[in-house]
């Protein structure tokens, strides 16, 4: 759908707001990358993910989209790497930050296989990932978690964001299967992956907790905690506990500094 629609602000309007599943002709991309704006700021100040110098610094964002957070990143950071698995959202991405950030400062990093970051070890300040990893079959988030401490420098950070398990999910989580296994037969495919609510529910794809992401990674990292809205009761084991009621109570973060 991105693809086919000639302008950032159509895509906006054809296939909605994610966050408030907001659609109409008056939508513009301008607002979409507002949402952004606020979120960047909120996040990297509460999870103090800024270095004392953000200009001279790199920042590798996981599962970029058409660039609503990317715009942001690039104000703030000298080198930006927006990852994303559709390649016509990279396109999208680059797009968006050339009207509303500084395309100077983005590389676009397709992630073809779904679990491989193709840079180097130990070569970027921050690894973040928001509203990505909930998307991905386990194997995957959990290897693109793996990827994230790995590029990352010693004494640089990951924040990296998950959804929890509710109630509802026991239903959700297997409709989600079989809606993506709908999207691959041939023909009637296509078109059921242009129905948004059908599209939601497929994106639902795991639900990790915290002591999958932080356990296998713990030797790895040292002050890693998870944070999580007041509400909720997201922990790990080998974690400290902290909380931020602009968080989705459905959702947690796992913030990190790489050994």
């Amino acid at each position: 759908m991105s693809e086919e629609q000639p302008s950032g602000d159509d895509v906006v309007r054809t296939t909605g707001w994610v966050f408030n599943n907001e659609t109409g002709n008056d939508l513009t991309l301008e607002q979409f990358v507002a949402t952004g704006d606020a979120e960047a700021g909120s996040y990297l100040t509460i999870l103090g993910l800024r270095p004392e110098r953000p200009e001279d610094a790199s920042f590798v964002e996981i599962g970029c989209g058409i660039g609503r957070m990317t715009c942001a990143f690039t104000r703030e950071f000298g080198r930006v790497v927006a990852c994303d698995l559709d390649a016509g959202f990279l396109e999208r991405c680059f797009e968006t930050v050339g009207r509303f950030g500084r395309t100077e400062r983005l590389q676009t990093l397709h992630v073809a296989d779904g679990q491989t970051l193709d840079l180097p070890p130990n070569s970027v300040d921050v690894a973040f990932s928001y509203i990505t990893l909930q998307h991905c079959n386990d194997d995957d988030a959990l290897e693109l978690s793996a990827e994230a401490v790995r590029i990352t420098k010693s004494g640089g950070k990951i924040a990296l964001n998950y959804r929890s398990r509710r109630g509802l999910d026991a239903l959700v989580l297997p409709a989600g299967a079989v809606v993506r296994q709908l999207f691959r037969l041939p023909v009637i495919g296509s078109r059921l992956a242009r129905v948004r609510w059908l599209t939601r529910l497929g994106w639902q794809a795991n639900r990790l907790t915290p002591d999958q992401i932080v356990g296998p990674l713990y030797p790895l990292l040292s002050d890693v905690a998870v944070w999580r809205n007041p509400k909720s009761k997201n922990s790990a084991h080998r974690a400290d506990a902290r909380e931020f009621d602009g968080i989705n109570r459905h959702h947690y973060w796992v913030v990190a500094t790489v050994r």
